[in-house]
């Protein structure tokens, strides 16, 4: 070997040793040592509860789905209403939307005879008390200042069609000076 590839050699070998564990065997002592001193305080969790099983004696239970369990308590099926709309009419235009797509914008008189101004998508149409609107079979019931009342048929949970009192209120124009 010459000297000129020996003393490569020997600075390669002088590089190596400077890349020694020392720098990470410090590190890992101190982990090992923080490691040590944190203790972490963890609650016991409670004891469970004692489940006690329920005992299901079917022999003196009612059937569940029998007729007299529907009707209700007492055995006896609750009397119908009597209510129901007219369903043979001809429907009037305003029945074919609902009425959380209508907002009271005003209101009007003429001829003595109140009007509510109701405004659906980008129409408004004149409301007076007798006209028919929403989709529940709606009547208007009167037309104040305030407010216009509807009175709708629907059908209950036991499919007997029972009154609702419906209101739109009259809905302030947020854009001032116009």
């Amino acid at each position: 070997m010459t000297t000129k590839n020996s003393a490569l050699l020997a600075l390669a070998a002088l590089l190596l040793a400077g890349c020694g564990d020392s720098d990470v065997r410090e590190v890992r002592t101190w982990m090992d040592e923080t490691k040590a001193a944190i203790k972490p305080a963890v609650k016991p969790l409670p004891a469970p509860k004692e489940f006690v099983p329920y005992a299901y004696n079917q022999a003196q239970a009612p059937d569940p789905f029998s007729d007299a369990k529907l009707a209700g308590p007492g055995g006896l099926a609750p009397e119908p209403s009597g209510l129901q709309p007219d369903l043979e009419r001809p429907r009037e235009a305003l029945e074919g939307y609902p009425l959380d797509t209508m907002r009271m914008v005003g209101m009007m008189q003429k001829g003595g005879v109140s009007f509510a101004l109701v405004q659906i998508e980008r129409s408004v149409y004149r409301v007076r008390a007798g006209q028919r609107l929403g989709q529940n079979f709606g009547q208007v019931t009167r037309v104040t200042p305030a407010a216009l009342e509807i009175r709708e048929m629907v059908q209950d949970a036991g499919g007997d069609w029972v009154e609702r009192i419906s209101k739109l209120e009259l809905q302030e124009s947020k854009e001032i000076g116009k």
